[in-house]
């Protein structure tokens, strides 16, 4: 009854001794069809990615290199997710809140989104969110 719950993925891995390989496939590995793909790079050390919360899109969010925490809200628990596998993602529906933080040194954070980037549905500050969700406040 409650609104959909984030959720920790194993991708597929193919171990090799010349290098592994793991593979995304939209509707079977994430359940949504990926319409973007984008990936954050060369954040200085200390500095907060995300900070918002999508109306109605989805995103699955790997440490592709390196590692980051991701900051869960959905307006009654936060969760903190350390990724620092590239066979492990974290899928975020709509309406929970991000942070993404504890860059380590080259990390990159690849998103891939349920949807093409719309403005309009991003919540930028979370005392919006907490009024749209009921949710207490930080």
């Amino acid at each position: 009854m409650g609104r959909e719950r984030f959720q920790l993925i194993d991708l597929p891995k193919i171990a090799d001794p010349r290098g592994n390989l793991s593979f995304i496939e939209g509707g079977r590995h994430v359940p949504f069809e990926i319409k973007r793909v984008y990936y954050l790079y060369d954040v200085p050390g200390g500095e907060t990615r995300a900070g918002h919360a999508m109306k109605t899109g989805s995103k699955f969010i790997i440490a592709a290199s390196g590692s980051f925490d991701v900051i869960l809200d959905d307006g009654k628990e936060r969760t903190t997710i350390g990724l620092n596998r590239s066979w492990k993602g974290v899928y975020i529906p709509p309406m929970i809140w991000r942070e993404l933080v504890n860059f380590s040194s080259a990390a990159v954070c690849l998103a891939l989104a349920s949807d093409y980037f719309d403005e309009g549905d991003y919540i930028r500050e979370y005392e919006d969110f907490a009024r749209t969700v009921g949710a207490r406040s930080q």
